[in-house]
């Protein structure tokens, strides 16, 4: 029986799920060539080919594929094993703003747990301004969310991209104010989007306020207003309607991580997150907007407003 690596099978799990080598390197903090010399490793000792690589992607093979759950199950059994013999427990709690949870939340806290099955999660969703409190309070161990001010501490993750979404039913009435949904006054998205909108002198009118994303993401589903949010928090289904409204471009935003994690093991799973979001970012990003763009157009009619502004601001906070 060939005795696998537990390094190797825990880089070819991150490949697996990051997409990427370079990613799973800075999820484990080494460099590109120690996660290929890890899988080759892995490779030889199965006698088969795990990872399908072209310039541009990397794939699982078919016996890759097949090799993934029982390598899951491997690291799962051995970060068990290894906490059953420790009395402490170990917790971190992370505050993720309720403007960057999203729908791929559960997939990343999926990779979160798969990757460190000991250790206790605690999510708190919240504004980016609420969640800031509480971190610099040491109540949140780590935070993701929106830069705030002129605050230049934390490790950015990302910048997100915004578009103007609605439904595809949603139409925008000739000599009407724009119909907005938003989430409170206090929201910082909200906040840049409207003295934009004041600036290209075109009038809204807030139709809709949710006490959070959902309430927001299901007010646009339904087609009742349109809303300035992230591309990867938009609802599936609906469309980036700026460009065929002439609204104006909102600003990117940066996503920052803030952390005072200390234990190594939490350290480690912290990384692996902040790879895994990246990564789920890039694959919003890669997909562009162009092809929502396009459907958008077809199924709305010319709508003549004032000129837009392309200028942004300085940036999106407090969200």
């Amino acid at each position: 029986m060939a005795a696998l690596d537990l390094d190797s099978v825990q880089a070819f799990v991150l490949v697996a799920d990051l997409g990427s080598f370079t990613k799973a390197a800075s999820a484990l903090d080494t460099s590109q060539a120690a996660i290929s010399v890890k899988i080759k490793r892995l490779e030889d000792r199965l006698g088969y080919r795990l990872l399908d690589r072209t310039p541009r992607n990397v794939r699982l093979s078919t016996q890759g594929m097949t090799f993934l759950k029982p390598a899951r199950n491997l690291i799962t059994a051995h970060e068990l094993a290894v906490a059953g013999l420790s009395a402490n427990v170990r917790r971190i709690a992370i505050g993720i703003s309720d403007q960057i949870a999203g729908p791929g939340l559960p997939a990343l806290l999926q990779r979160l747990s798969a990757f460190d099955p000991g250790l206790v999660i605690e999510v708190h969703i919240s504004s980016s301004f609420s969640l800031m409190e509480a971190f610099d309070k040491e109540a949140l161990d780590a935070a993701i969310v929106r830069r705030e001010d002129d605050r230049r501490d934390g490790e950015l993750l990302v910048q997100e991209r915004f578009g103007w979404f609605a439904s595809p039913e949603w139409e925008l009435v000739p000599g009407q104010p724009l119909r907005l949904a938003s989430i409170a006054k206090s929201c910082g998205v909200r906040s840049v989007a409207t003295k934009l909108l004041d600036k290209a002198g075109i009038p809204w009118r807030e139709v809709f306020i949710g006490g959070g994303m959902a309430a927001i993401g299901a007010a646009v589903s339904a087609g009742l207003a349109v809303s300035p949010l992230a591309n990867s928090v938009a609802p599936i289904g609906t469309f980036d309607v700026g460009l065929r409204y002439g609204l104006p471009r909102l600003p990117d935003s940066d996503v920052i991580l803030h952390s005072i994690v200390t234990d190594p093991a939490s350290k480690e799973a912290l990384k692996m997150l902040a790879a895994a979001f990246r990564s789920r970012y890039a694959s919003v990003s890669n997909k562009g907007m162009a092809s929502s763009v396009k459907e958008a157009r077809s199924k709305r009619r010319p709508v003549s407003l004032p000129p837009s502004v392309n200028a942004s601001a300085s940036s999106i906070s407090n969200n």
